[in-house]
């Protein structure tokens, strides 16, 4: 490789959507069609440079930092840098990010039929935002791709959405725009009471007073809490989940809450440890309420769509007890499910968009016994909600495990009912099956739907492949982030 190349390829990575904007913005609107494919160049050849990344972080890893890291001023005057790198953790984001958004960009192939060169060029601009985010080793860097990626998530929601677009993409907007003012607040005190830093690094060895610590982490936690969407601050989810477009979808489920989850680990507990332990029988006990509440709901949802995302608000209360744990399996648990829930969820929101291109409904009435019309994508589908529901040989099984471990690790009482949460996503999970795939064809349009074309399958199956491998050895995935979550339990004192 290029030494240029290799020494920047962070940065390649994270701005190489932008330089793709800059042809689709171009464009004349008579030839917008071609928007489409110079995304999905774009979006390629990002996710081949985030494999490119993996590779030379294979070579370059260190045991217990960061890697790949550049840092240049930014704004001297208050010590602001551009200051990226990556371990383990924020690699597999990376690389999760610059995998979902191609397939993102084929789902809405022919799905997108107005303004197709500005949806295309705020894909690209939302992907930027989110592999900054994963980057960022400056506080202050790491806000500013944080408000980055929200903009044209809006956007996608309140233009290309489905009746209620415009109520969906407010309460996006308000909900996540008040936890970053607060954010942004507490970064200041944090900037303030740490001498002018904003260099997580340097941060991660101050010792804020507790006092400092409680107040700063409330504003971090909540703003991050509002992303992950943890319980009871998850309500905008369902309504941006069901009026956005099956791409929205895909990268709201897929990376967007991630980034959530991730801010807790990069930067909420480990800056602030003592508030940390305070906040525990808290952070634990909302967890382990999203993870029943977002499956008793999900269970009662007549849209196959607003179902999937209240099962994202269940899943994601894995994510947040494995985190709060603090237990080296629960917090590898979380990591995987990071990365697993992104890939099934993510393939779940392509299937139904598929299925609602055909019949234009997401009504679980409407369907019944379709596996007997389109066999392809019934098999499809049982084998994705298969793999939501933590099938043991595929992916969510082994991530699941984890964070129930970290669950009874810290109180049998969580354990329990975390798994009570399991069995729940199966029962919802499997009843969904059953009343769309199974018995006789109750709906005469139905019986005429056409099955998964080669676009589709290019869509599916490269995810499955890795359900499967995933599932069967997990081991690739953590690997590359044991040093990580190793130095993240030491910040924690544990």
């Amino acid at each position: 490789m290029i030494p240029w190349i290799a020494s920047h390829i962070l940065t390649i990575t994270i701005f190489l959507p932008l330089v793709g904007v800059l042809p689709i913005m171009m464009l004349p609107r008579r030839f917008e069609e071609g928007s489409r494919a110079i995304a999905l160049f774009f979006s390629l050849i990002t996710f081949i440079a985030s494999l490119a990344m993996w590779w030379l972080y294979q070579i370059n890893a260190v045991d217990n930092g960061f890697t790949l890291i550049e840092q240049h001023p930014w704004i001297p005057t208050l010590n602001f840098q551009y200051f990226v790198g990556i371990d383990g953790v924020s690699l597999l984001m990376i690389v999760l990010t610059t995998l979902l958004i191609p397939l993102a960009i084929l789902g809405a192939w022919n799905e997108i039929k107005t303004r197709r060169k500005e949806f295309m060029g705020l894909i690209l601009l939302t992907e930027v935002g989110l592999l900054g985010a994963f980057a960022a080793l400056d506080l202050f860097l790491f806000y500013v791709f944080w408000e980055l990626m929200l903009i044209p998530m809006y956007f996608l929601v309140g233009i290309w959405g489905g009746k209620h677009r415009i109520m969906a993409a407010m309460k996006l907007l308000i909900y996540t725009l008040f936890g970053s003012l607060l954010m942004l607040v507490a970064i200041f005190v944090v900037y303030a009471k740490s001498g002018y830093q904003m260099n997580l690094i340097d941060l991660y060895q101050m010792k804020l007073d507790p006092g400092i610590q409680l107040w700063c982490f409330m504003a971090f936690a909540l703003a991050f809490a509002i992303k992950v969407p943890l319980w009871p601050v998850h309500t905008w989810l369902p309504d941006a989940h069901t009026e956005a477009p099956t791409a929205g979808s895909v990268i709201l489920a897929g990376v967007f809450l991630k980034v959530g989850a991730y801010g807790f680990y990069r930067i909420a507990m480990p800056l602030f440890p003592d508030a940390v332990l305070q906040a525990q029988p808290l952070l634990m006990s909302l967890s382990v309420i999203g993870i029943v509440v977002g499956a008793l709901v999900a269970m009662i949802q007549p849209d196959m769509k607003r179902l999937i995302a209240y099962s994202s608000v269940s899943h994601m209360g894995f994510v947040m007890l494995g985190l709060a744990s603090l237990t080296t399996e629960g917090v590898e648990g979380a990591v995987l499910q990071l990365v697993n829930h992104g890939i099934s969820t993510g393939a779940l929101f392509l299937l139904i968009g598929i299925i609602y291109s055909r019949t234009h409904t997401r009504q679980i009435s409407d369907y019944g016994g379709i596996a007997k019309v389109v066999p392809w994508f019934s098999a499809a589908f049982i084998f994705v909600a298969l793999s939501s529901a933590g099938l043991p040989g595929l992916n969510n099984f082994v991530g699941e495990f984890l964070t129930l471990m970290g669950g009874f690790a810290y109180g049998k009482v969580y354990g329990v009912i975390a798994a009570i949460g399991v069995i729940l996503g199966a029962a919802y999970l499997l009843w969904l099956v059953e009343r769309v795939f199974f018995g006789q064809v109750t709906n005469e349009h139905n019986k005429t739907l056409k099955d998964l074309n080669p676009r589709e399958l290019t869509l599916l199956i490269p995810l499955m492949l890795l359900m499967v491998v995933f599932g069967v050895y997990p081991k690739l995935l953590l690997d590359p982030c044991m040093g990580s979550i190793s130095t993240f339990l030491q910040l924690m004192g544990r």
